[in-house]
């Protein structure tokens, strides 16, 4: 008899209630994969998207989300040298990390410091490599620049921060809550973090005077996208990868959808040439295959870890079962995170 797991899947869109735990089939690791048992995986807002259905690319469902997970390997396939049984490992998958078991290829798998936690790890990958990508490979992040990070309080928010600190890079946050705003400033090291839902670039501005911020990261949409490109020095660039805005509540809302979409606005190549801008896009996921790229970047970002000048921040964790993955959605949609959810 084939072998099995348990894993926590999409069968329809909706609210984080429509998610459904099945028992699956697993198979058995074939040439360059291992079977990864999962101790940890970590969740993102695209997981959410995912669920609602405002998420481009997809399986057919049903399908299980989770991006990164870490486990231990428990068997391995034929041909595999570089991992063995006991081994344990971050895995960057494209989906189906809210699984007991995993079939992970080993292009696909990457060691971690033995000093973290699981939850640690899995609260890693995405996060940091996703404001790895904006920071150091689109937007060419150089010395002595400044940099605007919009929702600086969550997974990639806090990443985008510390790895500006890490690199001695001045970088300006807004977040939405009080509590928030002091820890992205005071355990963080920004110079300063404005309320996200006031006129935070009026703020901006007075702060940065005339010269402007040289990198925005925006991963909200809506007004703040042309608020950001209104901030941008001469040469500066804004990176984009994301739009919370599309999706303030737990399930799909067409008129919010349409109010962001309208709001982030069109941006034509010419708009560009005068105040001398560059935009961008980030989407990890198609980057999944870049292998040159991800490897070398994570083994320097878990190497700043060990050397404590970066700091996993696990907000929350939830048992990793339907009743833990729905709070888990819920607290992300109620924005009360700060760092990273984990299920467990």
């Amino acid at each position: 008899m084939s072998r099995q797991t348990t894993a926590i899947l999409i069968e329809r869109h909706g609210p984080p209630e429509v998610l459904v735990e099945r028992t699956i089939p697993l198979g058995d690791p074939g040439p360059g994969q291992v079977h990864l048992e999962v101790a940890a995986t970590g969740v993102n807002f695209a997981d959410l998207l995912m669920r609602a259905g405002l998420y481009g690319t997809v399986p057919p469902m049903p399908y299980s989300p989770g991006f990164e997970v870490v486990g231990t390997v428990q068997g391995i396939g034929p041909g595999v040298t570089d991992w063995a049984p006991g081994d344990r490992a971050v895995g960057l998958i494209r989906h189906g990390g809210y699984a007991r078991d995993l079939i992970v290829a080993t292009p696909n798998l990457f060691r971690y410091p033995a000093s973290l936690s699981a939850p640690e790890a899995a609260s890693v990958p995405v996060a940091f490599l996703t404001a790895w990508v904006a920071l150091f490979e689109s937007a060419r992040l150089r010395d002595g620049e400044t940099v605007l990070v919009l929702n600086a309080a969550g997974g990639v928010g806090t990443a985008a921060v510390q790895l500006c600190r890490w690199r001695n890079i001045r970088v300006i946050g807004t977040a939405g809550s009080e509590s928030k705003r002091q820890a992205v400033v005071d355990r963080l090291g920004a110079a300063a973090c404005f309320d996200s839902a006031g006129d935070w670039g009026a703020e901006v501005a007075r702060l940065v005077g005339p010269r402007g911020v040289d990198v925005a990261l925006d991963a909200v949409g809506g007004r703040a996208t042309p608020m950001c490109r209104s901030l941008l020095a001469p040469l500066g660039r804004l990176v984009f990868y994301g739009m919370s805005d599309a999706m303030p509540a737990r399930k799909k809302n067409w008129i919010a959808m349409i109010r962001a979409w309208l709001r982030t606005g069109r941006i034509h190549p010419l708009d560009l040439i005068e105040p001398n801008a560059s935009v961008a896009g980030i989407h990890l996921l198609h980057l999944h295959a870049k292998e040159s790229l991800l490897r070398p970047a994570l083994e320097q970002i878990y190497q700043a870890v060990t050397a404590g000048a970066l700091t996993p921040l696990v907000d929350r964790v939830f048992s990793l079962d339907r009743a833990g993955a729905i709070e888990a959605h819920r607290y992300l949609h109620d924005r009360r995170v700060f760092g990273k959810v984990v299920l467990a």
